[in-house]
């Protein structure tokens, strides 16, 4: 079993409340859960409004293959405009 664990750090620089942080972050963990069938969640900085942290997690059989729908997720992210990538560390734990 291969586990992927990606650590991303996003800036949301047109936000000014938690509210609308909130929002971008459900249509972004909505989309991206869709897409990819990953599990990702908030994990830390949950009361700043223009910084947010998000844990994302991809289990298989295949470490190019979890790897590869990592890069894909980050990019995804990045491609979506609706916030800038600051930071992103990807660990891949094989089990």
């Amino acid at each position: 079993m291969v586990i992927g664990v990606c650590h991303l750090v996003l800036l949301l620089h047109d936000n000014f409340s938690l509210k609308g942080k909130r929002q971008v972050l459900r249509s972004l963990v909505q989309r991206a859960r869709k897409r990819f069938n990953i599990s990702l969640a908030e994990v830390e900085d949950q009361d700043l409004w223009q910084k947010a942290v998000l844990g994302i997690c991809v289990v298989g059989n295949d470490r190019k293959l979890v790897n590869s729908i990592l890069d894909q997720v980050v990019n995804f992210i990045e491609n979506t405009q609706l916030a800038d990538v600051a930071d992103s560390q990807i660990e891949i734990i094989n089990y």
